[in-house]
Formats: structure tokens, C-alpha cells, sequence
């Protein structure tokens, strides 16, 4: 099965449920039998959750770490996110105008544009160059009004109450 037609989601804001919303996107696909590549932006450790559950899926869903282990800095990134962030729109693009994947996630793109690890132009130079029958979804927060303006879906997460800050740690099976 191929898409008749690829859209451009975006999945943006405070809250949590950005990457879980793509995840579950993902399984709908792989349910279907379409190709799914997740390539995740400044994500490396784990194993997580996610990394698990794609060996299970294989060859339907793939899940591609770039970053190093641990959080970026946001206002003073290292040298090796810069070069990683680099390194994974490069990857992005091949996988996305590839065509072998009917569904795309670039999880934490938006992030990793926010901190000027990725130009904000090679996102929507990656955007035009979307073939039609490929879905691509764009996560994480403080998504370009750019990116907003043409993407077909935006949706906001916005955070209400976290239990984060009654000192609730990331959970596996949950937050990893």
C-alpha cells in the first residue's frame, strides 16, 4: 500500500506528547503495513521504549538515534551536536526524497532548529522537496512560524500540569 497523498504534520509547544503523538501516528502506519523511518535529532542512549518496539515492527518501522547521549545545551551547544544536527538533516533528506518510507518523523527537528543546530531554510528546503506520496511529520518545540506556515497540520501541545514538578522522574515504559 502507498499513500494517495503525503501530508506535512507538525507536532509543536510546551507539553508533553509531541513525540509519543508521532509514535502512535507510527504504529497506525506500520498497522498498515507502510514503511516508517523515525529519525530522531539530539536523541542518543537508551535503549528506550520506542527503540525496543521498532525492533518488533521490523522492517515496517525504523528508529534512527543522531545525537549523543544526555541533554543538549541550549544556550551553548558542543561542537559534536552541531556536527551530528548537521549529519541528520543530511540523512533526513535522502530518507525523505528516497522514497523507500511512506511516513517520515523528524523528532526533535524543531527543537534542533531552535537552538541553531539546523538552519531553519534546509527544513523547508526538506518540506518542497517531499515527494507526494510520503507523510512527514516535524516535532518538537518553538516550531519556525516558517515551518507553521507550511506545514497542512500543526498541532500544539501545551502543558497544563506536569507531575515533573512534583518531583516525578522520566519512567520507563512512559517518558523512555
Amino acid at each position: 500500500m502507498k499513500l494517495e497523498q503525503g501530508l506535512i504534520q507538525v507536532y509543536t509547544g510546551n507539553g508533553k506528547g509531541k513525540t509519543t503523538a508521532s509514535l502512535g501516528l507510527a504504529l497506525r502506519a506500520t498497522g498498515r503495513e507502510l514503511k516508517v523511518c523515525m529519525i530522531q535529532f539530539m536523541k542518543g542512549g537508551g535503549p528506550y521504549g520506542e527503540q525496543m518496539a521498532a525492533e518488533r515492527l521490523a522492517p515496517f518501522l525504523t528508529i534512527i538515534q543522531t545525537g549523543r547521549p544526555g541533554w543538549v545545551k541550549k544556550d551553548n551547544p558542543h561542537e559534536a551536536d552541531k556536527q551530528l544536527a548537521a549529519e541528520a538533516l543530511e540523512l533526513a533528506a535522502k530518507t525523505v526524497e528516497g522514497g523507500e518510507y511512506d511516513l517520515v518523523i523528524l523528532d526533535e527537528i524543531n527543537g534542533a532548529v531552535s537552538m541553531g543546530l539546523v538552519p531553519v531554510e534546509g527544513v523547508l528546503d526538506l518540506m518542497r522537496k517531499k515527494p507526494h506520496h510520503v507523510e512527514l511529520v516535524l516535532t518538537g518545540r518553538n516550531a519556525p512560524e516558517s515551518v507553521i506556515e507550511a506545514a497542512d497540520l500543526v498541532t500544539e501541545m501545551r502543558e497544563i500540569k506536569h507531575y515533573y514538578k512534583a518531583g516525578v522522574p522520566a519512567r520507563v515504559g512512559i517518558e523512555k
